[in-house]
C-alpha cells in the first residue's frame, strides 16, 4: 500500500509524534509512506526513518489555501497513493476539494482520524468526510455520533492511540542511576525528594494551575515532594508561562516546583518519577502521556473523564479523581506518596503495534470494499 498522511506541519505533539510512529509502522510492515505537511522540526526525523515528505501548505487557515487547491489537485494525481489519511481539519478540507470534481474510481481511499472534541460547526464537520472515521477513544466516537450525525455510524472505527513501547523501555538500575545524577547535577532542589510530574504543552486548559494549587497544598500539609513542569508554551503564548512562575513565586512555591521546559528524554523523566499528573479543564479526547507513564510502569492520578480516564480505567483506576475536586486530589496524591504501588503495566490495546495493525486492517477493509464497489 502506498500511503499518505496529511497535517498541517511537523514541530511537535501529539498528533506529530503519532504520525511519525506510525510512519515507522507503515515501513516496518513493508508499505510505502509518505508525509505531506509544511514542513518542521520533526522533518529530518521522518526522512531518517525512511519515508518521504512532500512539503505543501496544507497548514493555513486562510482563503490564499483554497487557491492552492488545483495544485494540490495536480499534486495528489501524481503521487497516486491508495489512502490518503488526513488528521486535521484544514489540509482535510484541501484535500476533500482537491478530489471532489475527480471521478469516485480514480480517488483513494480517504480516511480521517478525530484527534479531538472540535467545536462543532460545518468547518470541523469536514473530518466526518472520510470513507472511513477514525476515534481515538470511547468519548470521540460518542461525541461524532452525537454532533455529526451525517457521518453513517458504520464508517466510524474506534482506535486508541498507541506508545510505542520500543521508545520506553525498562531502563536498567545503572542507567537510571547514571541519568539521576546527572538530573540531580542539573536540578539540585529535587534531590531526595519524590518528584510529580506535570507533562505537555504549557496552555491554560491544560491543568498546569492545577498542578500549582496541589503542589501548594501538599505544602502546607508537610508532604515531601518537589513538582516539575515538563513542556513548553505554543509559540506567542509564552505570557502564560510568566504568569505560570509569577503564581510560583506568589504561593512560595519556588524551592518546590521547577519548570524543564522542553525535554528529549522523557522516558527516564518518567520512570524517575513518582507520580505523573494529567488535570486538562476540559475533557482530553486521548491523553496520551497517560499512556507514556503508564508504559514506563509509573502511576497516574488523573480527573475522571474524558480519554485519560479511559486508559486509566483499565490500568491504575485507583488514580481517578472526581474532576476538579481538589481536596480529592490532594488525598489521592499524598495516598500514593505514602504507599506507592507495584509497578503499573499498560493495557496491550494502547500500545504503538495494536493502533498501528488497527489502523492498517482499516485500510485493508475500505479498500476491499472500495474494489467491490468500482
Amino acid at each position: 500500500m502506498k500511503v499518505l498522511q496529511v497535517l498541517p506541519r511537523l514541530d511537535s505533539g501529539g498528533v506529530e509524534r503519532g504520525t511519525l510512529d506510525f510512519a515507522r509502522a507503515l515501513i516496518a510492515a513493508g508499505h510505502e509512506s509518505l508525509v505531506m505537511s509544511a514542513g518542521g522540526r520533526l522533518e529530518p526525523r521522518l526522512l531518517q526513518q525512511g519515508s518521504q515528505h512532500v512539503r505543501f501548505p496544507v497548514h493555513a487557515k486562510s482563503p490564499l489555501s483554497l487557491l492552492r487547491v488545483p495544485a494540490l489537485r495536480r499534486l495528489l494525481r501524481e503521487l497516486a497513493p491508495d489512502v490518503i489519511h488526513m488528521r486535521s481539519r484544514v489540509p482535510a478540507w484541501m484535500v476533500w476539494l482537491a478530489l471532489k470534481p475527480l471521478p469516485a474510481e480514480q480517488r483513494p481511499l480517504l480516511v480521517t482520524t478525530f484527534h479531538g472534541l472540535y467545536s462543532v460547526s460545518r468547518y470541523s464537520a469536514i473530518m466526518g468526510c472520510g470513507d472511513r472515521v477514525i476515534a481515538i477513544s470511547d468519548c470521540v466516537r460518542d461525541y461524532i455520533r452525537e454532533n455529526y450525525p451525517q457521518v453513517d455510524p458504520a464508517r466510524i472505527r474506534v482506535i486508541p492511540r498507541g506508545v510505542d513501547t520500543s521508545e520506553f523501555p525498562t531502563v536498567t538500575a545503572r542507567q537510571r542511576d547514571q541519568w539521576q545524577r546527572d538530573f540531580e547535577q542539573d536540578y539540585p532542589q529535587t534531590r531526595g525528594k519524590p518528584l510529580l510530574l506535570m507533562p505537555g504543552r504549557l496552555s491554560p486548559w491544560k491543568g498546569q494551575h492545577e498542578f500549582v494549587d496541589l503542589l501548594a497544598d501538599l505544602k502546607r500539609e508537610g508532604v515531601s515532594c518537589h513538582g516539575v513542569i515538563a513542556g513548553e508554551p505554543t509559540p506567542g503564548k509564552e505570557q502564560y508561562l510568566r504568569d505560570l512562575r509569577q503564581r510560583v513565586s506568589d504561593l512560595g512555591l519556588g524551592d518546590h516546583l521547577t519548570f524543564l521546559g522542553h525535554r528529549n528524554d522523557m522516558d527516564r523523566l518518567y520512570a524517575h518519577c513518582a507520580i505523573t499528573l494529567s488535570l486538562s479543564r476540559k475533557a482530553e479526547p486521548f491523553g496520551r502521556t497517560v499512556i507514556e507513564a503508564l508504559a514506563t510502569g509509573v502511576p497516574v492520578v488523573a480527573w475522571n473523564a474524558g480519554g485519560p480516564a479511559e486508559s486509566l480505567r483499565e490500568a491504575f483506576p485507583a488514580g481517578l479523581v472526581p474532576p476538579g475536586d481538589r481536596a480529592a486530589l490532594t488525598a489521592r496524591v499524598r495516598g500514593i506518596l505514602a504507599a506507592p504501588p507495584a509497578p503499573l503495566a499498560l493495557p496491550p490495546e494502547y500500545t504503538l503495534a495494536a493502533q498501528a495493525e488497527a489502523t492498517m486492517a482499516v485500510y485493508r477493509d475500505g479498500l476491499a470494499e472500495k474494489r467491490e464497489h468500482h
